[in-house]
């Protein structure tokens, strides 16, 4: 059996509103620039080797219709003035063999610098899991940071995250998705 591995990915995001959910689900997408696909969700394994490109150039190699995959984070609501999040954290490994992590978070309540840190590390975490770093999502960040420099092993962390605030009379959906291209 061939294996089917990523060699590319791309990071965006979008909000949307609507007084129906699915159709501010699809304004969110839209916005992302992602609408055109049948996205396929799936976990949170950045690939071995995988290139991280820009947006405009990933959505150049795609064809409309196609089975997409990507990790995505999703949040909706219609309460009015309630605060939205929808964030994707990345963690690259130094070497460039070994694989990545990709985290999901989505979150009521939180600005997106927070909810964009907070990916961030839980995908760190979960990368220094594999590695067997010890890695307390409560410490500093600039003690984590420092921690990864003197271990050598993560060379990135990054995030994009989505927030919005639910406006009166529908709802508003915010999407975050690491897209894979083949």
């Amino acid at each position: 059996m061939k294996h089917f591995v990523p060699t590319k990915v791309f990071f965006t995001k979008g909000v949307g509103t609507h007084k129906d959910e699915l159709h501010s689900f699809e304004r969110a997408l839209r916005d992302a620039g992602i609408e055109k696909f049948n996205l396929v969700q799936v976990s949170s394994i950045f690939p071995p080797g995988c290139k991280m490109v820009s947006k405009s150039q990933g959505l150049k190699e795609l064809i409309p219709g196609a089975m997409t995959f990507c990790v995505m984070s999703r949040c909706c609501s219609n309460e009015p003035k309630r605060l939205l999040a929808a964030s994707i954290g990345c963690a690259i490994p130094a070497d460039p063999s070994s694989y990545g992590y990709i985290s999901e978070h989505h979150s009521y309540g939180q600005t997106e610098k927070q909810a964009g840190d907070y990916a961030e590390d839980l995908a760190a975490a979960m990368l220094a899991s594999t590695l067997g770093i010890d890695f307390d999502l409560d410490e500093s960040w600039d003690e984590k940071k420092e921690f990864f420099k003197i271990s050598g092993k993560i060379v990135r962390t990054r995030n994009v995250t989505q927030s919005a605030i639910v406006k009166n009379g529908g709802f508003t959906t915010v999407v975050a998705a690491a897209v894979f291209i083949f």
